[in-house]
């Protein structure tokens, strides 16, 4: 009787377990927190954006693909100001570089990177093996997708803030 009622309970703290949110890259998870400094030098923490859909979004100025994507990540900002902000990680080392970007694309929310490069504690946070990629995060801090472009983030959007 006693082994039965040892192995129920050994059982009954697996399962409660196994359902505890963690912090990490999945889905459920809750986001890694991000301190970098923006262009200006202040650091901004990723947790300060709780209470509202943020898109974390992760790039550099020398890749293309993150540069095409900023006039729809533009348009997606301007539509829901006040309902959803895009808080991006920028893989640059240099300044210059990064600034111009942000300048030329017109990027009006928030910038931060220490340029690191692939060095940045966010790397090995948030498992980032290329860019461009992004984890859109509820108001809870928790990921509701990640790797999501174009009109499916658009759509993912629309749905949750409206």
């Amino acid at each position: 009787m006693k082994k039965t009622l040892l192995i129920l309970g050994f059982l009954c703290c697996i399962l409660t377990n196994s359902n505890a949110q963690v912090v990490g890259t999945d889905i459920g998870d809750i986001a890694p927190e991000i301190d970098l400094p923006d262009t200006k030098g202040n650091n901004v923490v990723l947790s300060s954006f709780r209470g509202e859909l943020v898109l974390v979004d992760f790039w550099a100025s020398w890749c293309g693909p993150c540069i095409k994507e900023q006039p729809a990540l533009l348009k997606l900002h301007n539509a829901y100001t006040g309902k959803f902000s895009i808080y991006s990680v920028s893989m640059d080392t240099k300044k210059p570089l990064w600034l111009a970007a942000i300048a030329k694309g017109k990027l009006p929310w928030t910038q931060v990177s220490d340029l690191k490069y692939w060095t940045s504690p966010v790397v090995g946070d948030y498992m980032l093996q290329s860019v461009p990629l992004n984890f859109l995060v509820d108001k809870n801090g928790i990921i509701v997708a990640k790797n999501i472009h174009g009109k499916a983030l658009q759509d993912m959007v629309k749905s949750i803030v409206e």
